[in-house]
């Protein structure tokens, strides 16, 4: 039965009753415990949950969809079109120094805005060790 629910037996049980509102007080899960329906209509009807459910933003940490990523992804080269262009017909005399390029739109699994400052110095810092390690073994005596 815990494999049906899988990790987020809560979710679950409330897409149930949200997607399935026929099966009464409790939805499908209450009705099965009833044995008005078998484990295997259960199983069906948790393997048929829309992509947009609390089970599957449960599961992936968010509930941006196939739709979400490809539209961040024509925002960000539109952005960075408009730059280039922007860069590419721009009087040098006027303005010499070129626009900087757009940072791609946040995603999901990317750090958020506010944690990005302390992502950027512990990359940095990395870096650094790495750069010191690299001389120290290069350089004579070390």
């Amino acid at each position: 039965m815990l494999d049906v629910l899988g990790d987020n037996p809560e979710a679950v049980e409330a897409d149930l009753i949200a997607r399935y509102p026929g099966y009464g007080r409790g939805g499908p899960l209450a009705a099965f415990w009833r044995r008005e329906i078998t484990l295997r209509l259960l199983r069906v009807m948790v393997e048929a949950l829309p992509p947009d459910s609390a089970t599957v933003r449960a599961t992936n940490g968010h509930n941006w969809q196939h739709s979400d990523f490809a539209l961040q992804d024509a925002a960000d080269l539109l952005a960075l079109l408009v730059t280039q262009f922007a860069n590419a017909h721009r009087d040098p005399k006027s303005h010499p120094n070129p626009l900087p390029l757009p940072e791609p739109g946040w995603r999901p699994g990317d750090p958020l805005p506010e944690d990005r400052v302390a992502v950027e110095a512990e990359r940095r810092a990395n870096a650094r060790d790495a750069y010191r390690r690299i001389t120290q073994q290069l350089s004579p005596g070390g």
